[in-house]
């Protein structure tokens, strides 16, 4: 019955988000939506709680997004099942160990659908050789709950033991691809639905002879299962820490037609008009490139004006965004030369009010 109730408010909140987005997207004449739901509960691949000290207790809190009130977390429904064995397990270890327990104020957890996790542990006090004698055989005792690693931070201190990343394996269309994901930098946190996602950009671009260029690639997410339907996929992410991942997961996977590489998205729209790349990129030539469709993922404000005119000259467009608002902001400019021939609704965040949506646009063709 408890599992019936949930599924219902999980399909009340899915609908609404539903009517929601075909409101904000009925401008466009965009055809009906395609709905990717989640699991309502165990979706989340990682989490972060603050710690809260009371007398000999301590225990998680988070905060009320609107009210900014704190509470106490013991379960995180919305987190997987390992993150939930692993919440109370490490609280149990770290209470009656003064070295480990002391100005401990936030863990973090990154986790894989294959049973990796890494534990991010952050102090108000710098970690010395005893503390990392203590994690050493606190790593040791989490065995149990299989390949788990911890990383110790403080002030301009970073403490890895044995490593800071794990590998996400995810199977696309029935192939498997391995990503390196780091601690502390964005990754998809809904491994389930990404997947979704990226299957959906593979289904809707189908295969080509020309080449891809995607903005905003992180560590290669859409870059590396694309390749299979591109001629060449180039790359372009601003982080540094995303670029190395993307450029090792494409080694990984042994993909030979993708190159990712750090180049904000205003630089590669200056440099798709003809002006210079940066030195580190001479060796690229753009012009080798037959880039007929792009793929844009960029954070919640959109896109700016200099790379929606860049964009909107490509025949097509995969825009995934994690605003639809501002998406619909930059479709009033896209829809002028390009119509959307595909939508979809992917459901990452449950019971929340966010909304990952793709569209696809082509370009409308010259009367």
């Amino acid at each position: 019955m408890i599992e019936q109730d949930l599924q219902s408010r999980y399909q009340e909140q899915l609908n609404e988000k539903e009517q929601r987005l075909i409101t904000l997207l009925a401008p466009f004449n965009a055809p009906a939506l395609t709905i990717f739901p989640s699991e309502p509960e165990h979706y989340r691949m990682r989490a972060e709680f603050r710690v809260w000290h009371e007398g000999d207790d301590l225990f998680y809190i988070m905060f009320n997004s609107e009210t900014r009130e704190k509470y106490r977390v013991d379960q995180l429904p919305a987190a997987n099942q390992l993150i939930n064995r692993l919440m109370p397990a490490v609280l149990n270890y770290v209470r009656d160990k003064e070295t480990l327990r002391r100005k401990l104020f936030q863990v973090d957890f990154l986790t894989t659908t294959t049973g990796e996790a890494l534990i991010s542990m952050l102090y108000h006090k710098q970690l010395d050789d005893q503390w990392l004698l203590e994690i050493n055989q606190m790593r040791d005792e989490f065995a149990n709950f299989g390949t788990v690693n911890f990383i110790g931070r403080a002030r301009k201190q970073k403490v890895i033991i044995d490593t800071d990343r794990v590998i996400e394996r995810l199977n696309v269309h029935g192939r498997d691809y391995n990503f390196e994901q780091i601690e502390n930098s964005f990754t998809q946190p809904n491994a389930q639905v990404n997947t979704k996602m990226i299957e959906w950009a593979c289904d809707i671009t189908g295969k080509q002879t020309h080449d891809l260029l995607e903005l905003y690639c992180g560590n290669g997410n859409f870059s590396l299962p694309l390749a299979e339907n591109f001629r060449r996929v180039l790359g372009t992410e601003i982080s540094r820490t995303s670029v190395g991942s993307a450029q090792t997961n494409i080694a990984m996977n042994g993909i030979n037609n993708a190159r990712v590489e750090r180049l904000p998205a205003e630089e590669c729209a200056a440099a798709m008009k003809g002006e210079k790349l940066p030195t580190r990129l001479q060796d690229m030539d753009l012009h080798t490139y037959d880039f007929k469709t792009v793929l844009v993922d960029p954070p919640r404000a959109g896109l700016d004006d200099d790379t929606l005119a860049m964009v909107a000259e490509f025949d097509n467009i995969v825009y995934i965004s994690c605003n639809p608002e501002t998406l619909a902001e930059n479709l009033v400019q896209l829809s002028r030369t390009h119509e959307v021939t595909a939508s979809a609704l992917f459901d990452q965040f449950p019971f929340t009010h966010h909304i990952e949506t793709g569209v696809y646009l082509q370009k409308r063709s010259e009367s």
